[in-house]
């Protein structure tokens, strides 16, 4: 007699708990192989966007990693028409919000979060409908990004759950080894060429005996290297023991005069120290009579003294509004060994001036003497012409 024909049971709840639980390993696998076959950091990006939306079932991902230099998430990659890079400071949005906080965040309904920014939206066209928003974490716990997932397809359930947080949050730690090795090294390489630039430029400034031509080409220099609207070089002048600048960038090269104690230039160049002020209006000691004049309006403010070889000093290198935030520790580092290169330019200049000058006093006598004639000034002097 033969035996009836077994019939399939069921999945049981452990038996599909089995099955998740091997489905999460296979994406983790994945991700760390992939991964780790990628040696640039926006390869790495554009792989862990794809592959995170690809297993949360959702439209798009965006992965924000922090720059601490200038206290800001950035974003590179961004599927759909968002291609550009993004910047958002690390305290605004829901990113912001998961960055500061260290933990994820599922949020069905983003237009009536109050820490949801509308404004990407409504630049792309784009409406977020739900969030799943995970922190990145290396093995040692150093928080360096946030991973969004956005919009949960409508097949998988439209909205996201604690689950598909874990797996995100999961995933992020998977690759976060290889995210902030490959971001030192593109750290490093963009400062190895900023340096590199930083060189050449010093060498180009120290060869200009020009005074004018190296003023101009210092404020020009400036403003390019720390990505600001603005910058003036103020002089001393130790007869009226005023400030003076004969170039400014971004408006007409007007000379300006000011005491050598007033505003934020006067008091760089009495105290001798540094100061980088993120809101000018807020400082007190902010001339806003510049701006009434000129129409400009001062956000910020980097002001550095000039000091020459003996330590006396000489003046201020002023730069004014750095695009999209505020001058950073890094650049006032830069702007600082910048200004010492000026002042040593300064002094070249003064002294092939000098050079100049007694060249032409003695061709002047030589050509006197030639001539039996030798005129002098009431103080005695050679006229030179």
């Amino acid at each position: 007699m033969n035996a009836p024909p077994s019939i399939a049971s069921a999945p049981t709840r452990e038996d599909l708990g089995i099955e998740a639980e091997l489905r999460r390993a296979r994406i983790l696998l994945d991700v760390a192989e992939r991964c780790a076959s990628i040696n640039d950091l926006d390869g790495v990006l554009h792989e862990l966007v794809v592959l995170t939306s690809r297993a949360l079932e959702c439209d798009r991902g965006t992965l924000f990693l922090n720059d601490p230099a200038t206290a800001e998430l950035y974003s590179r990659v961004a599927q759909g028409n968002l291609k550009r890079e993004i910047r958002i400071l690390n305290t605004t949005g829901i990113a912001g919000a998961v960055f500061q906080s260290g933990v994820g965040l599922v949020i069905d309904d983003p237009y009536n979060d109050p820490r949801f920014n509308a404004s990407v939206d409504e630049r792309t066209g784009y409406r977020t409908t739900s969030i799943a928003c995970a922190p990145v974490r290396t093995m040692t716990g150093e928080l360096i990004g946030v991973m969004q997932s956005l919009n949960k397809l409508p097949e998988a359930g439209a909205k996201f759950t604690e689950l598909d947080l874990e797996l995100l949050t999961d995933m992020t730690r998977q690759a976060a080894i290889v995210l902030q090795s490959l971001q030192n090294v593109e750290r490093i390489g963009k400062l190895r060429a900023k340096e590199m630039a930083f060189l050449e430029l010093v060498s180009d400034i120290n060869s200009e005996f020009d005074l004018g031509r190296l003023l101009s080409r210092a404020v020009r220099e400036i403003t390019a290297m720390l990505d600001a609207e603005r910058a003036t070089v103020f002089l001393h002048d130790t007869a009226t023991d005023t400030l003076f600048s004969r170039v400014a960038t971004g408006a007409e090269a007007t000379e300006i005069r000011l005491p050598s104690f007033a505003g934020i230039a006067g008091s760089v160049f009495t105290s001798g120290a540094s100061l980088n002020i993120p809101y000018a209006y807020a400082d007190l000691r902010f001339n806003p009579a510049f701006d009434r004049q000129t129409g400009f309006f001062t956000r910020s403010i980097l002001c550095v003294p000039i000091v020459n070889k003996d330590g006396r000093g000489i003046g201020v290198t002023q730069v004014l509004n750095k695009k999209g935030g505020v001058f950073s520790d890094e650049d006032e580092q830069r702007l600082k060994a910048f200004t010492a290169q000026i002042a040593i330019a300064l002094e070249n200049s003064k002294l092939f001036d000098d050079v100049q000058r007694v060249r032409t006093y003695n061709e002047s006598m030589l050509q006197s003497m030639s001539n039996g004639v030798v005129t002098l000034d009431p103080a005695h002097k050679i006229i030179t012409s």
